[in-house]
């Protein structure tokens, strides 16, 4: 069938891999457009036959089928997989035996879109995506247009494609697993933050995981956003097949060149979209108007407003939409400070990438980390950091990893190891940081780490970490 627009689901038999909320979506979705549909799950627990027993009562054409994930119904035309599902499980291996498509829910909503579709703002990274769609959502809105943050976040993109609600233009926050199964998008304009190893356990190598992540460049109208500080990001703009007239813009930190956005003197100026740009600036916002202004937060925003300048936003949207903008919790989040020191909750930042970040943004740093590191190697992040550590406590499975850079990096930084991993460890955690920490530092929970070995998921961590903070704040009132 290849990659092209289907102009009819009537009748299609369909299977969907995954009871998720992206599968459901598409179930839905294709049911309602006359698919025959069949959802299948290795997973067979008595919540999923719930979920199962309610999608197929709601909707005349699916069926689930629990238990088995691998083998391919008979008579499957085309494969819809959750985000999450490996490139190499066998469901897949079999559909590609019986030449059939595989491809994700964001290929669907593609697909779906009708011939005055709001165009697509695409944003992609190994670290940053939600903060920037999100700041991007808000410059948009900030300029009066209708729009929503969608994608890897929020509501499922299908259900947004095919709501009545007359959208201008979406703010598509896109995944490395989204951008491998969605052959046939092109977005208006796209973003990559940054490339860092992350999920190669998915993909397979580094190689194929900026591949993937570079797929975001495919057929873009008017700009690739890169970013100046990372050359794996301009390596893959120049990779792709653009539309003629589409161009490289870059963002940084620094004083920006033509075609990009940058900072001079605590402002954020534009030397893309404006007119003369070998010699002229837009000034667009103050690196105040960034909350918060940590550099790597600062970045985020030029990511976001090159999408939204190359889409045409005026310079004081960029402004008004950025004040606008609040982070979600556990990215960099200020707790509490407690005698003359702040706490902060950086939960989200589960990779090394991520972490790096966090620590950059502060001078003196008591630092909570640890958890699972999803073969992770921390020498590099140790090193960049040294200089900023006051002390570290280390919780989790993998800490030793951490402890072992540390000794290497730096000897001289004391080191509290928390052999613990119940439920009271982060209040531990959270002392041991208040007992090393002077006035004027940042006590800082950034793990460079997954949470699972000891919490449901970040958010759980962060909250646990909050929760140690207000106790020792009122303690101490």
């Amino acid at each position: 069938m290849g990659s092209g627009q289907v102009t009819s689901w009537q009748g299609m038999h369909i299977t969907v891999a995954g009871l998720g909320v992206s599968g459901i979506s598409a179930a839905r979705a294709l049911a309602g457009l006359g698919a025959s549909v069949v959802v299948v799950d290795g997973g067979d627990s008595q919540a999923l036959r719930e979920k199962a027993a309610a999608l197929e009562s709601a909707l005349e054409g699916v069926r689930v089928r629990l238990g088995d994930g691998d083998t391919l119904p008979e008579g499957t035309e085309l494969v819809v997989t959750s985000p999450g599902w490996k490139p190499t499980s066998p469901l897949f291996a079999a559909a590609a035996e019986a030449g059939v498509d595989v491809v994700g829910d964001v290929e669907i909503a593609w697909r779906l879109r009708g011939p005055d579709a709001a165009p697509w703002l695409g944003v992609t990274g190994t670290n940053g995506k939600t903060t920037t769609t999100q700041m991007l959502a808000s410059i948009l809105r900030a300029a009066g247009l209708r729009t929503a943050a969608v994608g890897n976040i929020g509501t499922p993109i299908i259900d947004v494609v095919l709501s009545d609600e007359p959208y201008d233009v979406f703010a598509v926050e896109l995944s490395s697993y989204q951008l491998h199964w969605a052959p046939s998008l092109r977005a208006h304009s796209a973003a990559v933050l940054n490339l860092a190893p992350d999920h190669l356990d998915w993909h397979g190598s580094m190689e194929a995981y900026a591949a993937d992540k570079g797929r975001i460049y495919e057929g873009n109208r008017v700009a690739c956003v890169y970013n100046a500080a990372d050359k794996a990001t301009e390596d893959l703009v120049r990779e792709a097949d653009v539309e003629e007239g589409c161009r490289a813009v870059g963002f940084t930190l620094g004083t920006p060149g033509p075609s990009q956005l940058g900072v001079v003197e605590g402002i954020l100026v534009d030397r893309a979209f404006v007119e003369n740009r070998q010699k002229n600036a837009q000034e667009l916002a103050e690196v105040d108007d960034v909350n918060p202004p940590a550099p790597h937060n600062i970045a985020n925003a030029l990511a976001a407003a090159a999408l939204a300048r190359a889409f045409g936003v005026p310079p004081q949207a960029v402004r008004d939409g950025l004040r606008a903008f609040r982070p979600d919790a556990h990215r960099i989040e200020h707790v509490a400070d407690v005698d003359g020191v702040a706490y902060v909750d950086d939960s989200k930042a589960t990779n090394t990438h991520a972490a790096e970040a966090s620590l950059a943004a502060y001078e003196s740093i008591v630092w909570i980390a640890g958890g699972l590191a999803k073969g992770a190697s921390f020498d590099e992040l140790v090193a960049k950091s040294a200089k900023r550590l006051r002390g570290v406590v280390l919780i989790g499975a993998d800490r030793g990893l951490i402890r072992e850079a540390l000794a290497r990096h730096a000897p001289e930084v004391p080191v509290v190891d928390l052999d613990r991993t119940d439920t009271g460890a982060m209040f531990a955690a959270v002392r041991e940081a208040r007992a090393l920490a002077r006035a004027g530092d940042t006590v800082l929970l950034a793990p460079a780490c997954a949470s699972m070995d000891m919490f449901v998921n970040y958010n759980k961590r962060g909250d646990a970490f909050a929760e140690a903070v207000r106790e020792l704040a009122s303690a101490d009132g």
